[in-house]
């Protein structure tokens, strides 16, 4: 009787999972999918945390587990025959191929829309029946983000040109283009609206959308107001198909476990209680495993999609006073740049993009604070970012880049491992060389991982004529309707940061 139990047991946990079930002979397996099935993040190459290149180290050996050493679904999408919309093969969900709008073959500034007129572009497609539907919808933040490819190089905030950068999308199936200075648009102005709104205030001017921005491989809340009152403006991608794409269905599994049935994965209950660099990130799984920790010794740190997908977008520290995270999980409670209480960034095993390779993806469970002459929730809980894989946090007391990102380097962990055996296999990583391209930084912006210059010079604030000025380390910047631009450099030339042309 008890080992019938433990079989029965182990059929519902196989069939909740989407694995085949044993059927009776004659019979065919009967197999429940996943709702909520996760791409990989694409990323193939694995890095140092100084961004050298490696081979692939092995369990026991420094900065084994990250992302490119494992592979789960391969993205894979087919794109209809008339061009116009791409079918998602992990997920299920129906895109439009292209964010355009004029019908000229070219995305432009002229091809985003405000806030309002994001809201009306569903309708406006169902009333064309585009591409067939009128079940168009705008997409969810997680069903945005299931597009993200991690192969990609991004660009300084301030770059002037593209070359050598690399899109955070798959751009045989879709259509994408950077930011242009034509329009007056920065190369990373290329964000993607969702229809999801941050629960709480934040920001620097009232409410923020979560878009995601292809150009540099980023989740954040963006002000729908830009200073000086201008309309913030997206491109938008319409999706349709299955709902509840990205909704966790979380149950307990056991004494500090919880089982996402979702997406099939099984996560630690609490995290590590403690920040630290991202190779201690990674070997704390490994020291997990040998002492069989929770019964299991196939844990792992989540990849950027994997983390992501357990983001609770409807709970803040602001709205909710918790992390955006169900409840089921317990997180550290932390004191931020600002002194409130709130909760952690986590690391995932993603690099940021396969360019330089000395930052790693963190998702924010807490605020995403910005130095914008004090420290504000620039971003909102959610955000996905990126932090330097090692060094002194000390250093970046101001914040780094043109909003004064909050880095912490010292970020914690919350452990995960498939539920399902089999779902992700370790695999060789790409050893090709990359070769380096040259983009072209734009003025005085410092190179990925490096300091704002004098970590001593704060940054500071001030009413301005054409909107807010910002003094960042020797560099005055004014955020105005118009966009960031450039008013005066210090004498100091900054460091040009280097990226790969796609191979």
């Amino acid at each position: 009787m008890m080992l019938h139990r433990r079989l029965l047991s182990a059929v519902l946990l196989a069939a909740s999972l989407g694995q085949a079930v044993a059927a009776p002979p004659g019979r065919a397996a009967r197999t429940k999918p996943l709702s909520s099935p996760l791409p990989d993040t694409g990323q193939t190459r694995i890095f140092s945390d100084r961004g050298q290149m490696l081979a692939a180290p092995g369990p026991t050996e420094p900065f084994y587990g990250q992302d490119g050493q494992f592979e789960g679904r391969r993205p894979a999408y087919a794109v209809s025959k008339d061009g116009k919309v791409v079918r998602d093969l992990v997920t299920g969900l129906m895109w439009q191929r292209s964010p355009e709008l004029n019908g000229d073959g070219q995305l432009t500034a002229a091809d985003k829309l405000t806030w309002d007129a994001v809201q009306k572009r569903p309708a406006a497609l169902n009333a064309a029946r585009f591409g067939g539907y009128t079940d168009w919808r705008l997409p969810t933040i997680k069903e945005l983000y299931s597009l993200i490819d991690f192969r990609g190089v991004d660009p300084s905030p301030m770059a002037a040109a593209t070359g050598g950068l690399i899109p955070f999308i798959d751009t045989k199936a879709f259509q994408f283009a950077y930011g242009r200075q034509e329009d007056g648009d920065r190369v990373i102005d290329s964000q993607y609206a969702s229809s999801t709104l941050y629960v709480a205030k934040g920001g620097f001017i009232g409410m923020l959308l979560f878009g995601v921005n292809f150009a540099d491989g980023r989740i954040k809340g963006y002000g729908l107001t830009m200073p000086g009152g201008r309309q913030k403006a997206f491109y938008v991608q319409c999706v349709r198909g299955p709902r509840g794409y990205g909704v966790n269905l979380l149950k307990p599994a056991g004494k500090g476990l919880v089982l996402d049935q979702a997406t099939g994965l099984m996560w630690e209950q609490d995290d590590s209680g403690k920040g630290m660099a991202w190779q201690e990130a990674l070997a704390l799984a490994q020291q997990r495993n040998r002492t069989k920790h929770l019964g299991y010794s196939d844990w792992r740190l989540p990849n950027a999609k994997e983390l992501q997908s357990l983001v609770d977008y409807s709970r803040s520290p602001d709205s909710t006073q918790s992390a955006a995270i169900s409840p089921l999980f317990r997180c550290t409670a932390i004191t931020n740049e600002a002194g409130q209480t709130d909760y952690p960034f986590y690391w995932t095993s993603t690099t940021h993009g396969e360019g330089r390779g000395e930052a790693a993806v963190y998702v924010a469970f807490g605020r995403s604070l910005g130095k914008m002459g004090r420290w504000i929730d620039i971003h909102g809980a959610g955000s996905q970012r990126s932090d330097p894989k090692s060094g002194d946090p000390s250093v970046f007391a101001s914040g780094r880049g043109p909003q004064g990102d909050a880095i912490h380097i010292l970020n914690y962990v919350r452990l995960v491992r498939d539920a399902a055996p089999g779902a992700t296999r370790l695999v060789k990583p790409n050893l090709t060389a990359i070769p380096r391209a040259a983009a072209d930084s734009g003025p005085g912006m410092p190179a990925m991982g490096a300091p704002d210059g004098n970590p001593d010079m704060e940054s500071r604030m001030e009413a301005s004529p054409g909107g807010v000025v910002i003094l960042r380390n020797g560099v005055l910047y004014e955020y105005s309707a118009d966009g960031l631009k450039l008013l005066h450099k210090a004498p100091l030339d900054q460091p040009k940061p280097e990226g790969q042309p796609r191979l």
